[in-house]
């Protein structure tokens, strides 16, 4: 557990990291979400994201953040497990909850070279950070779904049983 619990990191002790990171020529690799129920669309989602560049990270809504957006139901996972299990992907260099609505002051802080956000996004420059991305020459992209598989309808799925 030891080797996932290292990739889980606050914002103060990633910010060293990413120095040390840009020294070494590497491009950095930003994505945000809730992760509630992990599926097959997510590890998709997320193993694209990062072969965009040498290192991934994910910015993950803490449990008041996605309360706040889905509601009081939700998140079914509580943000240490979801933390963990996304930190276990080999794929995920580092998991940095926040707990704000929006990842924008993450985005500021991170500088990612490269945002990227679901193909449910159909205007870019929507994107929350796109500003901030763009700004310093970097992209924001879209990564297709993968069609059939959403948290929402496995919890559609379970609430039929």
């Amino acid at each position: 557990m030891l080797s996932i619990e290292k990739k889980i990191l606050t914002v103060g002790a990633l910010l060293p990291e990413l120095a040390r990171l840009r020294f070494q020529d590497k491009k950095i690799v930003f994505t945000n979400g809730c992760f509630d129920i992990l599926h097959r669309g997510h590890v998709d989602y997320l193993s694209r994201a990062a072969e965009l560049g040498d290192v991934f990270i994910v910015g993950l809504n803490s449990d008041a953040s996605v309360s706040r957006l889905k509601g009081s139901t939700r998140p079914i996972q509580d943000q240490y497990s979801r933390s963990i299990i996304l930190a276990a992907l080999q794929c995920v260099s580092y998991v940095i909850l926040f707990d704000e609505d929006t990842p924008y002051n993450l985005i500021k802080a991170v500088q990612p070279d490269i945002l990227v956000k679901g193909g449910d996004y159909t205007e870019i420059s929507k994107i929350v950070g796109f500003d901030i991305v763009t700004q310093r020459g970097g992209k924001v992209m879209t990564i297709p779904f993968v069609e059939g598989f959403s948290t929402t309808g496995i919890l559609e799925k379970i609430s039929k049983l």
